[in-house]
């Protein structure tokens, strides 16, 4: 908005931003500033004023009420942006006879007496299979799970398509009930050369249950499953913790403690 006044007292002039601006930099510093023309040519005047303009011009720009409102969101964004929330993500494969859910799970991180965190328990891959209970219908409450490990997981990277694994779990091993749950994952190519068997086999004998669940995978949704693995198993190790945390003075700190660290010794070689 641009003001313009004028009266034998003196002359002035007033520019203010409105309240919404297409401008590129909406959050420049507010402008002011004065000026003195001491030899103003007549010619310029207003012949119908009995006076002359005034020797002194004055020029202030000013924020609108729109652009600290903005600022003030645009910290408030930033601020739960520090806080991220907490997502679920997954793959999920349904076929007849069953329905397989991928999704992982993140490692686990203990604190030290030093400020520090360490690593407690590696993050591992959930697979819940659920029997078929109609047509695209699955009975979930009758679902079993099998936690695919780290080094697991490599050993499926790494299958070929005629290769075939197999995976043994106890969950109550070191325990009293050791050997009484039985859990076997086999994971086998199929005939036709089409994708892989996955078949999970469970024998509870606390509770007298013998369930054996078993879903085909096909070349894609195979290939799927490997580059979810490849992409995750860093963050399963915790590693992008650590890479985070990565600060130049740490190295400089590590050496002056141990000059000859074993690091050093074997590159010196």
């Amino acid at each position: 908005m641009l003001n313009l006044s004028l009266s034998p007292a003196g002359f002035s002039l007033n520019l203010q931003n409105p309240s919404k601006t297409s401008s590129p930099y909406p959050y420049h510093q507010p402008l002011s500033f004065s000026s003195s023309f001491n030899n103003i040519n007549p010619l310029y005047s207003n012949t119908k004023c009995s006076k002359a303009l005034p020797r002194n011009l004055s020029l202030t720009c000013r924020h609108s009420e729109y652009f600290e409102p903005q600022q003030q969101q645009q910290q408030q964004q930033q601020q739960q942006g520090a806080s991220t929330p907490k997502v679920y993500v997954g793959y999920s494969i349904y076929k007849g006879k069953a329905a397989l859910t991928v999704d992982p799970r993140p490692p686990e991180f203990s604190p030290l007496d030093s400020g520090a965190f360490k690593l407690s328990r590696e993050g591992f891959v959930l697979l819940q299979f659920a029997p078929a209970a109609g047509v695209r219908q699955y009975d979930w409450g009758r679902k079993q799970v099998f936690s695919l490990s780290v080094t697991e997981m490599g050993s499926l990277i790494s299958l070929g398509a005629k290769d075939s694994c197999e995976f043994f779990h106890d969950p109550n091993k070191g325990r009293s009930d050791e050997g009484k749950v039985r859990k076997v994952l086999k994971v086998e190519p199929l005939p036709d050369g089409s994708g892989h068997f996955f078949n999970l086999s469970v024998q509870n004998k606390l509770i007298n249950l013998d369930e054996n669940i078993y879903i085909p995978v096909t070349k894609a949704e195979f290939a799927v499953l490997i580059s979810a693995f490849n992409f995750v198993v860093p963050y399963l190790l915790g590693w992008h913790t650590a890479v985070n945390s990565f600060k130049p003075e740490d190295a400089s700190r590590s050496n002056n403690a141990n000059p000859r660290s074993g690091a050093d010794l074997e590159w010196s070689r």
